[in-house]
């Protein structure tokens, strides 16, 4: 028995998140199914981060068991030939049998786009966030400087959320333009669930001038939902980076 590690890359337009759900297409059970067919094994993935319905990743991590001989950096290569279009193995390889991708250091890097113009592109709608009220992009910035460093992030937790701490480390959030673009970019040793997108909210929220920048401090200090701003659409979230420490 071996463990094989795959680092996965995916549209999430089309997908029901990351996690099975019954009788839902979703990133794991396309995963599952692709490698069970492959091996003749009932396969089943541990994925490092559980996205959320909507949103992408460009390198996603997930390990799975086999008694397979075929080299680890060869699934790759057989895997993207069952795979929907979608969804992409970037590169697989043997790791350690007792490797769990939670259950470890590491740093995770978000964006959220927000397409920040008039009129909306359709080429963009699957991939940012529209939105046409004008963002002051230096408000967001100062706003986001209160969020760096290691806080209780209840006020940007989803209510839902079963975590047993809140306090988690941000270890950079910036935010820039990109032409008709805001592109937030926030990087940490881990997220609550919605964490990222109700940051996005709060943000945008200090853009439009609707929050002060300087509110953020009190934000955080009321470890309360009903403080921060809005949980932005899945549409805008991309998990781009991913580091094992």
């Amino acid at each position: 028995m071996k463990r094989v590690m795959l680092v996965v890359a995916y549209d999430g337009s089309a997908c029901h998140g990351w996690q099975l759900q019954p009788g839902k297409r979703t990133v794991e059970s396309e995963l599952n199914q692709a490698l069970s067919g492959l091996l003749k094994e009932d396969i089943q993935v541990i994925g490092a981060s559980r996205t959320d319905s909507g949103v992408h990743a460009l390198c996603n991590v997930a390990v799975f068991d086999t008694d397979s001989r075929i080299p680890g950096e060869k699934f790759s290569y057989a895997l993207n030939q069952r795979l929907p279009e979608d969804i992409r193995i970037q590169s697989s390889r043997e790791t350690a049998p007792d490797f769990h991708p939670r259950h470890c250091n590491s740093r995770k890097t978000y964006e959220y786009r927000i397409l920040n113009r008039e009129f909306p592109l359709p080429t963009k709608r699957l991939y940012a966030y529209f939105t046409y009220v004008p963002l002051d992009v230096e408000k967001m910035r100062r706003a986001a400087e209160f969020l760096v460093g290691e806080h209780d992030f209840a006020s940007f937790c989803s209510a839902s959320s079963s975590a047993r701490s809140t306090v988690r480390t941000i270890y950079s959030l910036t935010v820039e333009k990109e032409g008709d673009e805001i592109v937030i970019q926030v990087c940490g040793s881990g997220f609550l669930y919605n964490m990222v997108r109700i940051i996005a909210g709060t943000l945008m929220e200090a853009g439009s001038g609707s929050r002060r920048p300087e509110d953020m401090k009190a934000v955080l200090e009321a470890k309360n939902r009903g403080a921060a701003g809005p949980t932005a659409p899945a549409c805008g979230l991309t998990l781009v980076g991913y580091e094992f420490l």
